[in-house]
């Protein structure tokens, strides 16, 4: 409907005056508040103070957020449920991996890099092609968010435990004129309060110890703080690398990577034999019951597969860290399987790609992926580990068994 002379007069001094841009704020804000409220309504089955038998749960109060629009910064309240969790489809979640997704495809289509289904690619992501200035804009708006993420302060919570793992993507290196294995680190961390945050990641050509001291370094300058364990594999680098950045934190050695090291000194018969074994340690009510079983289990194994007792001995500390630590919190910290499922998300993505035209690109769209898992994470009602559980922490232990890495 086409608006009179006198509203037209009326909205022209509003913008004369100045005050027209944050008229356009409010009225953003207001339509998307309204679609939050209408999304929420359908999830619950009824609206506010209203009567249904199809309603499924109630509201339980909001949650703020704040959306970067093209109008400015809008504050927001989520709903939030007494059952389940809820996050808008409007505010498109996932908008950022697949645009990050996108821009990458397109730049490796730009750069020449494998043109071999490129186009196939970009239909399936909705796109019908982009010039390059297009690509460069979007790449350089993801790498500024990006950018921003990974370098933001970590002080503003205790992080006891925090888990490190790395995985493997193919990077085109046109220096040299051929696609190599790059190494793709993240860490990840749970606050003094039970919450999960995503702590950095970077790229590199190996796992050596140099690397490894660099990102830990990093983490620690942005404001990492009050580690008490760190949970990772056993990789030679990583491991020279905690005793120099984190002298004095626990290091709790996978479980599940361990156990595949021990079952490839056993013949393929006893295989599911000694897991079954193995695995009896970890289901001990308490810490001495879990050494004593460790004991036991060492010594059976040892009688057949006499390269296993040596083996366990040398592991035993770091593979029961752990136990160190209070019981409610052993199922969440004895492997590095949370941030393994971070890094199948990954893989998963960067799937569609296959070869990356650089590191910046690879940096672009893991960034992506992990911004949004963090975003996920932090308007997420369900903690990883529960806020009266972490004050367990506080409560003396005996940690005489614990791995302790120090400095040298």
């Amino acid at each position: 409907m086409a608006l009179s002379q006198s509203a037209l007069t009326e909205l022209l001094e509003v913008f004369r005056a100045g005050e027209g841009v944050d008229l356009i704020r409010e009225a953003v804000r207001v339509a998307l508040q309204d679609l939050v409220e209408l999304e929420a309504t359908e999830v619950i089955g009824a609206g506010r103070y209203e009567r249904s038998e199809a309603r499924t749960t109630e509201r339980n109060g909001s949650r703020p957020r704040v959306l970067t629009t093209k109008a400015g910064d809008v504050q927001l309240a989520i709903p939030k449920l007494r059952k389940g969790p809820f996050f808008p489809e409007v505010l498109a979640p996932r908008r950022r991996i697949d645009q990050a997704l996108h821009a990458v495809v397109m730049e490796a289509y730009v750069h020449g890099v494998s043109t071999r289904s490129v186009d196939d690619l970009v239909a399936a992501l909705g796109g019908t092609g982009m010039s390059k200035s297009e690509v460069s804009r979007i790449c350089a708006g993801l790498d500024e968010t990006v950018g921003a993420f990974r370098a933001r302060t970590l002080g503003h919570a205790a992080f006891p435990y925090v888990f490190l793992d790395a995985t493997y993507l193919h990077v085109r290196e046109v220096a040299r004129g051929q696609v190599v294995s790059k190494a793709v680190v993240v860490a990840t961390g749970v606050t003094e309060h039970g919450t999960r945050e995503i702590l950095g990641l970077d790229v590199g050509d190996s796992e050596d110890e140099t690397f490894w001291r660099k990102f830990l370094t990093d983490l620690k300058d942005r404001g990492l703080a009050g580690v008490r364990l760190v949970i990772s594999d056993q990789h030679a680098g990583l491991v020279k690398a905690l005793t120099r950045c984190f002298a004095g934190a626990a290091h709790q050695r996978c479980r599940v990577h361990f156990a595949r090291n021990l079952l490839a000194l056993v013949p393929k018969s006893h295989k599911d034999m000694v897991a079954a074994l193995f695995r009896t340690i970890f289901a001990q009510p308490d810490d001495k019951a879990v050494h004593a079983t460790w004991d036991e289990v060492r010594d059976q194994l040892a009688k057949a597969f006499p390269k296993i007792g040596p083996f366990m001995d040398d592991a035993k500390a770091e593979v029961l860290a752990f136990t160190a630590f209070p019981k409610a919190h052993w199922s969440k910290i004895w492997s590095n399987n949370p941030i393994e499922r971070v890094n199948k998300e990954i893989k998963r993505r960067a799937r569609v790609v296959g070869i990356f035209p650089n590191e910046g690109a690879v940096i672009r769209l893991v960034g992506a992926v992990l911004a949004d898992a963090h975003d996920e994470w932090q308007v997420s009602d369900r903690r990883y580990l529960s806020e009266a559980s972490m004050a367990l922490l506080n409560t003396p232990r005996d940690t005489d068994t614990t791995a302790i890495t120090s400095g040298k």
